[in-house]
């Protein structure tokens, strides 16, 4: 069972990677280990020009394939969700999140952005065939303060919503990623016996 986290902001240090940050730390606490995939760190002349044999852009599609859930970060910019993370979905097959769990987060300046996940982001995942997409989880800029050392915190709030949505993600999505990956050895047909 693999978790990827997959950081949609531009920026190296955002608010949207806090959360992303505040969600591996609380699977991290319950066991389940999860990989991040930074967008920003992708070639971007791959990105645009849609270079899928570029070895950034196909490790990184290779990613998403392996996952069996996806934890989707982004910025909300002029009410949709930002361009980087547009371009990246784009690379993806049409079935490029087929049988996954979605759990998409962002972040923005107010909260009349909160809809962004909603009217935005939810069809583009759901379009990509994703199995199942949790309740996003949006936290203004006055919910993921800058710290005096220069860090994000996230207020707790947002830190419940993250609470939640992890422990829906460790009791009902993980047990049954599990279930799916263990598998019997294969049997050769000499080696079947029957009784009748």
């Amino acid at each position: 069972m693999s978790v990827l986290l997959i950081a949609g902001s531009p920026t190296e240090r955002s608010r949207s990677a806090a959360l992303l940050d505040a969600v591996a730390q609380r699977l991290q606490f319950r066991g389940v280990q999860s990989e991040k995939l930074l967008i920003r760190d992708l070639s971007p002349q791959a990105l645009i020009l849609a270079d899928f044999g570029h070895p950034t852009i196909s490790h990184a599609i290779g990613r998403v394939a392996h996952a069996d859930v996806v934890v989707i970060a982004t910025p909300v910019y002029k009410a949709a969700y930002s361009g980087v993370l547009k371009v990246f979905l784009d690379l993806l097959p049409q079935t490029g999140l087929q049988g996954k769990t979605v759990l998409p987060l962002a972040t923005g300046g107010s909260p009349n952005h909160m809809l962004a996940l909603d009217y935005a982001l939810r069809p583009v995942l759901q379009s990509l065939g994703a199995k199942q997409i949790l309740p996003g989880i949006y936290a203004t800029d006055a919910q993921v303060a800058v710290t005096e050392s220069g860090a994000y915190e996230v207020n707790a709030d947002i830190g419940l919503r993250l609470d939640e949505a992890v422990d829906t993600l460790i009791r009902e999505v993980l047990p049954a990623a599990k279930l799916h990956t263990k598998r019997f050895a294969p049997v050769h047909f000499s080696q079947v016996r029957c009784s009748v």
